[in-house]
């Protein structure tokens, strides 16, 4: 199960490369990595009960609200310009099931997984909320590798939602025992 959950941590930061590149690789390196040390390093079995409300709610945030904000405020073609200097990618059906259905999809096996008990969902939700808790503060770095007077970046207002619950959940992961069954 370890070899699986570090092949996935190292699959998606690659995928991330290939089709956005360094800075987006080196972000997702942050939630997937730092998913997987957590999910090592914290006692396991924190039941879907004790995560079942900041889970649905950190992922409500992140796809209505925060993926919204970057969306309204175009975040990639910010991060292009001010900061990459390389052109927006095309959108093709290869980056869809990269870099949305691959990872997002795993995500949404987590409730499932974890409410088995199975070793995998714990990994994912890991990663999910080290994504949604530590990967989207880049936000407030995105002004600093931008080399611009510090200021608001597209997706920064939303991050103050979306990682306090992800913070939440990380939190019930690492504290709540198992449910008997």
């Amino acid at each position: 199960m370890v070899a699986a959950a570090f092949g996935f941590s190292v699959l998606v930061p690659l995928l991330g490369y290939l089709y956005l590149g360094w800075l987006y690789a080196a972000i997702f390196l942050v939630g997937y990595g730092g998913g997987f040390v957590l999910w090592l390093a914290a006692p396991q079995g924190a039941s879907w009960e004790s995560i079942r409300l900041p889970y649905w709610l950190t992922l409500s945030a992140f796809l209505f609200l925060h993926k919204t904000e970057e969306n309204q405020t175009s975040f990639f073609e910010a991060v292009s310009a001010r900061i990459t200097g390389t052109p927006v990618p095309e959108v093709s059906v290869d980056m869809l099931l990269a870099l949305l259905i691959i990872p997002v999809g795993a995500w949404l096996a987590t409730p499932s997984l974890v409410w088995r008990g199975n070793a995998f969902g714990y990994y994912l939700a890991w990663t999910f909320f080290a994504s949604m808790g530590l990967t989207e503060l880049a936000h407030f770095i995105m002004p600093l590798l931008a080399n611009e007077e510090y200021a608001y970046f597209p997706g920064m207002a939303s991050v103050s939602v979306v990682a306090p619950l992800a913070w939440w959940g990380m939190w019930r992961l690492n504290v709540h025992p198992r449910r008997s069954r």
